[in-house]
């Protein structure tokens, strides 16, 4: 039966559907002022549950905190939306998270957690842009170190904002030639992709810069598996070793940690993540100068990362950990900017050899491979003191600014074979 009321409401939503998307276009265009005056989605594909989930939510807090402070102030005029999706620390879950972005139409996606996971995010990302054209997804890592990932892997629409672990490692031995009393060095890693090239880059980098040190040891353990370290902390102990290099984080980095001061283990420990959310409290007091990481910053660098730290203290009573996200708040708009696009295609393009200010210096997302340049910096676990302030997860302990490296010292060369889009 003809009814007259559903027509009208048929008419009305029509009429609806036909002015939405002259609405969404007119919006995309730049205002007066340049600004875009839009909202990005960024889907965050990470470990928010099982044994690494302090880190991943960590981390998601950070990028809603970072995101949202430079809202009003990035040269775009963009807003940011981060959409978490919880992989579990699984590259299989990583591709049910990316299928459900890209159904929602997320075209910015992120990860760090894992270089598993990094390398088939990467993959499905590429896959996923060759077969939709118009619809293609940029894939910023923010800490997925594994260097094979711009190297033999590398991918256009794969952006690194971390130093790989070759870039890091670089920075370690250059400092570790130079100390006398390093004689014997253990490896302990997980045993996936980054743990296993901490093991290859130290053996090869100790051998050309300091050959008269021995490596006594080099475990490879399971990755979140292992409960207690304390076998592991008994070999360490009986080879003699004076220093442990290892690129273990999360649950397994702060579990070490923990054994080796049961044992009393009496070494100099060259981490990867030490500064990672949970590993300061398992340190303690105990451990004061013997602890050191390298990593893109510390927490008691001055300037706006400074407040970023004490912001996010003050909000979440946790401490923030995660520094490259600054570092993609600070390119991200400035390549869309560049581009007068929010558009993923034209913001890739834009990134490719883009230089901006952050809070270490001039960065620099290499074009040959989309690997960042920046500042490293080596810090020492010591007490607060009038110099360095920040309480390090209330422990009354901070990490001291033991060298920094600047971004032509710690880079390392790459083999990318880099296959562009014919439109870039």
């Amino acid at each position: 039966m003809f009814n007259p009321t559903k027509l009208a409401a048929l008419l009305v939503g029509a009429s609806c559907m036909a002015y939405a998307p002259m609405a969404a276009a007119q919006a995309a265009k730049p205002a007066a002022d340049g600004k875009l005056n839009e909202t990005v989605k960024i889907a965050f594909i990470d470990p928010l549950s099982g044994p690494f989930a302090n880190i991943g939510q960590n981390i998601l807090k950070t990028f809603q905190l970072i995101s949202g402070r430079v809202a009003k102030t990035n040269p775009a005029g963009v807003t940011f939306e981060m959409v978490p999706f919880d992989n579990k620390g699984s590259p299989q879950e990583s591709l049910n998270s990316l299928k459900a972005a890209t159904d929602q139409g997320i075209r910015y996606v992120t990860q760090g957690n894992g270089s598993g996971a990094a390398a088939a995010i990467m993959d499905a990302v590429a896959k996923h842009n060759e077969r939709n054209p118009g619809k293609e997804v940029v894939y910023i890592n923010y800490a997925a170190v594994d260097p094979d990932l711009t190297n033999s892997k590398c991918n256009y629409w794969h952006f690194r904002f971390d130093a790989d672990t070759s870039m890091k490692m670089e920075a370690f031995t250059t400092y570790m030639k130079d100390q006398p009393n390093i004689k014997n060095v253990y490896l302990i890693n997980q045993n996936y992709a980054h743990g296993q090239q901490v093991s290859k880059y130290a053996k090869e980098m100790l051998a050309r810069k300091r050959p008269d040190i021995k490596v006594v040891g080099d475990d490879l353990h399971p990755l979140g598996q292992v409960k207690d370290f304390a076998p592991y902390v008994a070999k360490i102990k009986a080879s003699g070793a004076d220093s442990v290099i290892t690129g273990n984080w999360g649950q397994d980095l702060a579990l070490l940690m923990k054994a080796a001061k049961d044992a009393g283990l009496d070494v100099a420990f060259y981490t990867y993540y030490a500064g990672a959310a949970g590993t300061p409290t398992a340190i303690g007091p105990t451990m004061e100068g013997k602890v050191k990481f390298v990593y893109v910053a510390h927490p008691n660098i001055p300037g706006d990362l400074s407040k970023a730290e004490e912001e996010f203290k003050s909000k979440f009573n946790e401490d923030l950990s995660t520094a490259t996200v600054y570092h993609v708040f600070q390119m991200l708009p400035a390549a869309m900017a560049k581009a007068h696009s929010t558009d993923p295609v034209k913001v890739a393009h834009a990134m490719e050899g883009l230089t901006v200010k952050s809070f270490s210096g001039d960065i620099t997302m290499r074009a040959a491979d989309h690997q960042l340049q920046q500042t490293l910096y080596i810090g020492k676990w010591q007490k607060v003191d009038s110099k360095y302030k920040y309480n390090v997860e209330g422990t009354g302990f901070t990490w001291a600014q033991e060298r920094s490296f600047e971004p032509y010292v710690s880079s390392t060369p790459t083999s990318c074979q880099m296959k562009r889009p014919a439109a870039s």
